[in-house]
């Protein structure tokens, strides 16, 4: 099977190899904020592809977060595929319908509930988009065949196979629309489709049924060769997070014969870090920026404010008062900048907000707090009782009124 998609990305692989810096070779954490044109641009770059569809600028695993990640000319952006309670094969990320649905207004004390145990015309009562902002209300909950619609040979869809111990039967129901429905038949036809999932028992199920379909085994961690060995019995390429990558991973996985692709890169330093490695793949909740590092452009053009850092882990409780957990804002500009009502949104759509009446002098700096604290022209206090940042490493973004300003991890 891994014939097509190693013959896809063999140049790039070589590129990638030839043009590695040191950081090659040393695991180093990504640089901070340099927004440099990247070490290969187009003609070696990685496939790109836009997570959940494109989730750092729309609403996740939406249509709207979908249309996004084609007008990035992504190469293939990823969709999670469950099925309901009545069998319909529908995509949605989380295994309960809380974080980003209106469940609790739409089915009172159903909120934690296993998504799958709604049946479709349940799901299609509940608002996917408002949690992310207005602009997205009455976004729904998408039917699988809703991504092929919005697929096109040149942006294909990585179909991650979700938590198939809640849906039974699941990869005959994939494999059946791959096969039989011609808007998914065209793209499997232009190698546009990878099938992909952590659990091992049901990549297997799955490559048995369509040995035909690339497919994609994911992993937090890389493990040992011998199970690396193993999974290229049944797999084309191995996901995995690319702040758990070392350059002997790069290595295990390649001298199995596999396609090494990473997850969820967000900033073009993070991009920029992974290169280095040598990946082949990087999926990104955001397609559109990170396309435009890949290809030497501005990522953010005329962007007037950055994430400069985040301390997600200081000493003692994360949220203590006046000196917890905080990001970094910092204005590079040479006007002054209202930073007033900004949003710094992380992955988990976890928000902090900046206050009324914050404006940012040329040079001038602001942290945000996610705990208490006392306001002051340098630091600002959300007053939650709870961390919002990863300890170990965290992307967020910044969002200065409908306009996304930078986009930072660690």
């Amino acid at each position: 099977m891994a014939y097509r998609l190693t013959r896809i990305i063999a140049t790039t692989a070589a590129g990638l190899m030839l043009a590695a810096a040191p950081a090659a070779v040393a695991h180093a954490a990504p640089a901070q904020k340099a927004h440099a044109l990247p070490a290969q641009k187009t003609s070696g770059a990685p496939l790109l592809i836009g997570h959940r569809g494109a989730a750092g600028t729309a609403p996740e695993k939406t249509v709207a977060a979908f249309k996004d990640g084609r007008m990035s000319s992504a190469d293939f952006f990823e969709i999670d595929v469950q099925l309901s309670a009545d069998g319909v094969p529908f995509l949605f990320h989380d295994n309960t319908p809380a974080r980003t649905t209106n469940v609790e207004e739409v089915f009172p004390g159903r909120e934690n509930d296993p998504v799958t145990s709604f049946t479709w015309a349940e799901l299609q009562q509940l608002d996917a988009g408002s949690y992310f902002s207005d602009k997205y209300a009455g976004e729904r909950i998408p039917h699988l065949d809703d991504a092929a619609q919005v697929a096109t040979v040149k942006t294909g869809v990585y179909i991650e196979i979700k938590a198939p111990v809640n849906s039974p039967g699941v990869e005959q129901v994939v494999a059946d629309e791959l096969r039989n429905d011609p808007k998914w038949s065209r793209l499997v036809a232009a190698d546009k489709i990878q099938v992909l999932g952590f659990d091992e028992a049901s990549n297997r199920r799955f490559a048995a049924i369509a040995p035909e379909i690339e497919l994609q085994q994911l992993t937090s961690v890389v493990p040992a060769r011998a199970v690396v060995d193993s999974w290229a019995t049944f797999a084309d390429s191995v996901g995995t997070n690319y702040r758990t990558l070392t350059p002997q991973n790069v290595a295990d996985v390649k001298g199995a014969g596999l396609v090494l692709g990473v997850y969820t890169v967000n900033s073009p330093e993070a991009v920029q870090y992974s290169l280095d490695l040598g990946v082949d793949a990087v999926t990104t909740d955001f397609p559109i920026q990170n396309q435009r590092f890949l290809q030497g452009q501005p990522v953010f053009p005329g962007a007037g404010v950055e994430i400069a850092d985040a301390a997600n882990n200081v000493p003692g409780d994360d949220v203590q008062p006046e000196n917890g957990e905080y990001v970094l804002l910092r204005n590079t500009s040479a006007a002054s900048v209202d930073v007033s009502g900004a949003i710094i949104r992380d992955a988990a759509n976890n928000i902090l907000t900046v206050g009324q009446g914050y404006v940012l002098a040329p040079g001038a700096e602001l942290r945000v707090y996610t705990g208490p604290g006392t306001n002051s022209a340098e630091a600002y206090y959300n007053g939650g009782g709870a961390s919002v940042l990863n300890n170990g490493g965290d992307s967020v973004a910044l969002w200065i009124g409908p306009r996304l300003q930078d986009v930072f991890a660690n």
